[in-house]
């Protein structure tokens, strides 16, 4: 294997800028990286096509010069906020582009499971923290997602979000929380309606999502988790579940 080849990234798509739709910087412009490949396979997961290896063939390995060609060219050559998504990217080498992309004044979030801990983590700029809750059939190796806060030091801002769609994935947030007590907590109501693989305008259940989101605000109310945002998924509200937006 050449060391190009080595530090390709397989990318499912880039696309922007739009705003991030959830999480610590809900509403900020933002141009997505979506990796392609992951280690989990959540039964609800809305990103199939950059999750499951049947879609592999539409991954396109990029080197990380040709990544920031292309946010370059969205973005107007305008600094903005770069999120790394996937799948999950921390299992692609991302640490170039990350350098590339700070030194021309960009800032990038990344956003992972804590399944696996990468060193780069401390160049980040914010490192969201997601891990999957029962609900998605997953189960957390609590060591990694330590390892993957350790990565990151001192270097990035880092938050746990979680995606609650009951009871059970509540208790799992509180729990969590309680592991790590100084990050801040981002909780949103799951979608309920995840598309098919192709599915780009599948319809979605607002009114449940409205629901969910009001029975969130009132456990945390009712605990008196006064620590926990709670916030919409701002993106699925306003396009559904329309990729590339």
């Amino acid at each position: 294997m050449t060391a190009a080849v080595a530090q390709d990234i397989r990318v499912s798509e880039i696309f922007g800028p739009t705003i991030q739709g959830e999480g610590a910087l809900i509403g900020q412009p933002t141009v997505f990286v979506r990796t392609g490949g992951c280690d989990y396979r959540c039964v609800w997961c809305d990103s199939l096509h950059a999750v499951d290896s049947r879609f592999r063939a539409d991954w396109v390995p990029m080197q990380p010069a040709a990544v920031m060609e292309r946010v370059r060219a969205l973005s107007g050559g305008l600094p903005v906020m770069v999120s790394l998504s996937g799948g999950n990217p921390a299992i692609q080498p991302l640490g170039r582009l990350i350098a590339a992309g700070k030194a021309e004044g960009y800032r990038f979030a990344l956003e992972t499971q804590g399944s696996v801990a990468r060193d780069w983590f401390a160049d980040l700029d914010v490192l969201v923290l997601s891990p999957k809750p029962p609900s998605s059939a997953m189960t957390t190796d609590w060591g990694a997602l330590r390892a993957c806060v350790d990565a990151a030091a001192s270097g990035p801002r880092i938050v746990l979000k979680f995606v609650v769609f009951d009871a059970a994935d509540y208790a799992y947030a509180r729990d969590a929380a309680a592991r790590f007590p100084d990050l801040p907590v981002y909780l949103q109501p799951g979608n309920h309606t995840p598309p098919g693989p192709q599915d780009d305008d599948a319809r979605i259940d607002t009114e449940g999502i409205l629901l969910r989101l009001r029975w969130l605000v009132d456990r945390v109310v009712a605990d008196r988790w006064f620590a926990a945002h709670v916030l919409p998924q701002l993106h699925v509200l306003i396009w559904g579940n329309k990729r590339g937006v």
